[in-house]
């Protein structure tokens, strides 16, 4: 065999095909306009968000900090996935070598372990606001805000190194056709001759810690909101203080939701063409619909984007 031949078919052979929605085919023209339009508003969305904020000083609260950061990472959660997914629309062959696979896998682990503790932050606001609202200022002060958001996004970027070095060990079989839109773990692990109880066991161990635990605070926020919502006498009182949660409770139940749904569930109800469609609410939908949730019955956002304009 020719050099050249040797080198194209090793080349080849580490490289990974990912299926995307080819198996789809009537489907092919609706999905990119849709997902192309999806991405262009997502962007606009949050990053209109990120703008408003910074430019109004009223907007400078705790809240807003942290929804600046739920936007910048919807921001990146969506470029992760959706160029890529929508130039395979144009290619006869959406390959990735090993190195892109699992940088994308990294960066897309670093951006959900860190959404999940800024939600349980974001809950912990919350809580505070409705059950102690005289000391809200001193509780969540500026410092204490700007360190609750590093250390959410450290502990973001250190949680899957570990998980992403075990991946790149691995020895792949034959195939390397990945039966999904992006370079899934779980896809990618099917693949693999070798043993992945280890990736298995640390995916347990990291995901309790990221996954678990940021849950578990997020409902003793809000079980603690629901107990000082009731004992609140006017109806009116309880659905205002009902209002400052009902954006942040929407988000979460829609990211905890569709992340659930798409990987805790048995085997035997397993289908790649479901969890592809599952798998797009919480890389796709998700970060588009988290800008529209925030602001669509948000009067103090409302104000701020008025003045925005009329100051243009």
């Amino acid at each position: 065999m020719p050099r050249q031949m040797e080198g194209e078919n090793e080349t080849e052979a580490n490289k990974f095909v990912i299926v995307g929605f080819v198996g789809m085919p009537q489907l092919q023209a609706f999905f990119f306009a849709t997902l192309l339009v999806v991405y262009l508003i997502t962007l606009i969305g949050n990053l209109l968000i990120m703008a408003i904020v910074y430019l109004n000083i009223h907007l400078h609260t705790p809240m807003y900090f942290f929804l600046t950061n739920l936007s910048l990472l919807d921001i990146n959660c969506t470029t992760i996935i959706s160029p890529k997914l929508l130039a395979s629309f144009f290619q006869k062959k959406n390959a990735f070598s090993l190195t892109e696979c699992l940088l994308q896998i990294y960066f897309f682990q670093v951006i959900i372990a860190t959404e999940l503790i800024l939600l349980a932050i974001m809950a912990y606001d919350r809580y505070v606001a409705v059950c102690k609202p005289l000391r809200y200022m001193n509780i969540m002060s500026k410092d204490v805000c700007i360190r609750l958001a590093v250390a959410t996004w450290v502990v973001g970027f250190a949680d899957p190194i570990l998980h992403t070095v075990l991946l790149s060990r691995l020895s792949f079989c034959s195939s390397h056709i990945i039966n999904h839109f992006f370079c899934d773990v779980t896809a990618l692990m099917t693949l693999s001759c070798s043993s992945t109880r280890s990736i298995e066991t640390a995916s347990y161990i990291f995901g309790s810690f990221v996954v678990v635990l940021p849950f578990l605070l997020v409902v003793v926020s809000y079980a603690n909101i629901l107990i000082a919502i009731l004992k609140i006498q006017s109806i009116q009182g309880r659905w205002k203080a009902f209002s400052t949660c009902s954006s942040h409770l929407t988000v979460v139940t829609l990211f905890y939701g569709s992340l659930s749904s798409a990987y805790i569930r048995p085997t035997s109800t397993f289908s790649m063409k479901e969890n592809k469609l599952l798998s797009l609410l919480y890389t796709v939908i998700t970060p588009l619909c988290n800008p529209f949730i925030y602001t669509l019955k948000n009067k103090d956002f409302k104000n701020a984007l008025q003045k925005s304009k009329t100051t243009m």
